[in-house]
């Protein structure tokens, strides 16, 4: 892992540097077209009024969801995916914020 700044990161696998596509270049855009997916299924599934077909649009989804976090857990384990350390005050800030939205449902 990269200790550098907040950055999470592996180290990068090497790849040509060309016009043509290379493998980072064709992983991250089939994970670009699974989350598409995924927020088209979301939304199918949120339409859906048969039962039947809400169920097998779920498998889909599911099976579509699952590729999209195999294809992401392969880019950054290739160090083409990088995450940043989220600073404990905006985590503390954050979680207050949210916890009065909580506050303000109805209880029921």
């Amino acid at each position: 892992m990269n200790q550098n700044s907040n950055k999470i990161q592996n180290p990068e696998t090497q790849v040509p540097k060309t016009p043509q596509m290379n493998d980072r270049d064709f992983i991250n855009d089939m994970l670009t077209t699974e989350k598409y997916m995924t927020e088209s299924y979301s939304t199918a599934l949120n339409e859906a009024s048969n039962q039947t077909l809400y169920q097998d649009l779920l498998k889909i989804f599911t099976e579509t969801q699952n590729c999209q976090r195999n294809l992401y857990n392969v880019m950054f384990r290739n160090g083409w995916y990088s995450l940043e350390t989220a600073d404990q005050q905006k985590i503390q800030q954050a979680y207050q914020q949210f916890n009065g939205y909580t506050n303000q449902l109805p209880v029921h």
